[in-house]
This record gives structure tokens, sequence and C-alpha cells, in this order.
């Protein structure tokens, strides 16, 4: 059965007269990143995805964990009662970060990057590296116990960061989606329109095709499991990302590990949620939402997306099957 999501509001304006579609790529964070648009007359692609790259590589120089010389990394690194201006990009993406994290309870948490660490998901010491061990029991607990003292403080005014002392950021679970809305952004002050654009499988869409015809996508299943039928999306001024434990996993004894990790506990997530998609008008807040959504769990995650009104859809494992549970506000988008 296929199920076709459409945006509540439509804005029935088409392309410019003589636009052409235009389709460019590249790579960035790891992974790869494309953009298809209409073109408007006079539009140089080369220079767009110049832009475009542009802005991935300045989020990457302020954001990356890989990267011993972004900000991140020297904010990490920094000695306790350091205040760190931050650029705009940094900024945004660590005031909705905190954000989440506030409203979930701890359940989200930009600042987990040790637990990250410890559990092999980080830049180094990985999981999927020879020697790698799963961390010891009590390693785990000093982290939980500090995880008070070590929180980042934001100045909302000064818009610098506190580094406490052993404040250790991971925005992987943030700053893709944030990169996205800053592609849409790069085109839309080209007088770009309608598009999707998209890095490491998290898109953003406006407008529509050369048919008239809004950007269509598939919602990502959960691979080698029973589906629950194909869902389909209209991408006209939404974005959409989901996260899933099939993404990354180690096993440790009887157990399979996945890198969504609860920050509470300290441990990776134990409940049968395979998969969570969320819709939003950024792809910042699918990005975030749908880790915290995850991490929450199937029956508290609900609850938090049906209070706030996110459109989200779960994916539960049920023997060989899933379980699909959506929110109302998903269920406004079916056609």
């Amino acid at each position: 059965m296929r199920t076709i999501l459409v945006p509540l509001a439509v804005d029935a304006a088409m392309p410019p007269g003589g636009s052409t579609l235009f389709t460019t790529s590249g790579t960035s964070m790891g992974t790869t990143w494309s953009a298809r648009l209409m073109l408007p007359p006079g539009a140089d692609g080369v220079v767009l995805t110049g832009a475009l790259q542009g802005e991935l590589d300045e989020i990457v120089a302020q954001m990356s964990h890989w990267d011993t010389d972004s900000l991140l990394s020297r904010y990490n690194r920094a000695p306790a009662g350091s205040w760190h201006a931050l650029p705009p990009q940094f900024f945004a993406v660590a005031e909705y970060a905190l954000q989440v994290a506030a409203e979930s309870g701890g359940a989200y948490d930009p600042a987990a990057g040790a637990l990250v660490d410890l559990w092999g998901f980080g830049a180094r010491g990985r999981y999927d590296q020879p020697g790698f061990q799963a961390p010891q029991v009590e390693l785990i607990a000093d982290v939980i116990a500090r995880r008070g003292e070590r929180q980042p403080v934001l100045d909302h005014a000064g818009r610098r960061l506190l580094q406490p002392g052993g404040a250790m950021l991971d925005f992987s679970s943030v700053a893709k989606g944030y990169a996205v809305d800053r592609m849409a952004a790069c085109l839309e002050d080209r007088s770009v329109r309608h598009f999707v654009v998209e890095a490491g499988g998290e898109l953003r869409g406006a407008g529509v095709k050369p048919d008239g015809q809004p950007w269509w996508v598939e919602v990502e299943g959960v691979p080698d499991c029973a589906t629950v039928g194909q869902t389909i999306v209209a991408l006209h001024g939404l974005a959409i990302a989901t996260s899933g434990d099939y993404r990354r996993s180690f096993q440790y004894g009887m157990r399979r590990m996945a890198h969504t990790l609860d920050p509470r506990s300290g441990y990776p997530v134990a409940h049968d949620l395979a998969s969570v998609t969320v819709l939003a008008s950024t792809c910042m807040a699918a990005d975030a939402l749908s880790t915290a959504l995850t991490v929450l769990g199937p029956d508290d995650g609900l609850a938090f997306a049906e209070q706030r009104g996110i459109a989200a859809r779960f994916l539960v494992r049920a023997g060989s099957g899933l379980k699909e549970t959506t929110t109302g506000a998903w269920r406004l988008m079916l056609q």
C-alpha cells in the first residue's frame, strides 16, 4: 500500500519562464550532498555549485568533531571558565540543540561527546577499528556523574558559549540537518525558489519541478525488514530526516549496540524502536527531533511529539516485521 503525504499549505507559483532543470552534487561531512533545482535564466550553475560547497565547508570548519582545528574541537579542548565567541552558524545550532535538550529532559544532549567517544562512535577509537572494547561500567558511571557540571552555558545576548571544564560537544545529530538548511538559504538568497537539496539522506524542498509536480521523495524504510508499505512525501516547504538503529552498531555479548546513545543512562538505547522519521519546516529541527524521539522511545517519544505537534512516524520492531505508529500532525498530511 502506498501512502502519500502533502503539506497543508501549498504555493502554486511556478518557476520563472525559461528556467531549466539543473543537478549538482559533491562531498562534505563524510558523506555526499546533492541539489536539483530550477535554474532561472541568467543564473550560473557552476557558481551556484561553488556557493553550496562553500556553505558546507564553513559548517565543517566550525562544527566538525573529526577536524582537530574546527571551532567545536577547539572548544572541547579549551580550559574551564573560558568563553567562546560564536559565529552565526555555530550559535544557531548550539541554541537549538540546547533548547531540544532542555525540552526533552536530557534525552537529547549536544554535550554527550564523551559518551559518544567511549562507545566508539566518535572520531577516534571507533567501534569498527581493531582493538576496540566496549567501555567499562565505571567509566560510564563517571561520565554520567559529571554530566551536570560539564554542561555548556550559552550567553544569548553576547552570542558566546562557556566551557565549564570537560564539556564535549558533538553536533553529529543536528549539524547535517542545519547544513541542508544552509544549502536551501544559499539558493533562496540567489533567487532560486524551486529545489530539493540533500546531504547524507536528509532533505529539504521548496517549489515544484518542471512539470508542476512537487519534489516527491520516499520516506526511508528499515533494511532487511518487512515493511509497512511505501510512504511518499511532497517536499514542498518541508524537510525530512530519519534516525534509525540500523545505521551503525556492533555486537556486545548477546546484544546489538546501536549508535544512538541515551545520555541519561550512558548506554545505547535498548528498546525496539527501529526508526523515527520527522517532517518539519527546517531540516535542523527534523534532524535533532528524530534523534530525541528515538532516545525517548516508542511510548514517551510519541507522547512528546503529540504534545508539541511534531509530524513523526515511528517504526517499532515486532517479530520479523514492523509496527507503524504516526502522530496526529503526520496524519493531517495524508492524502
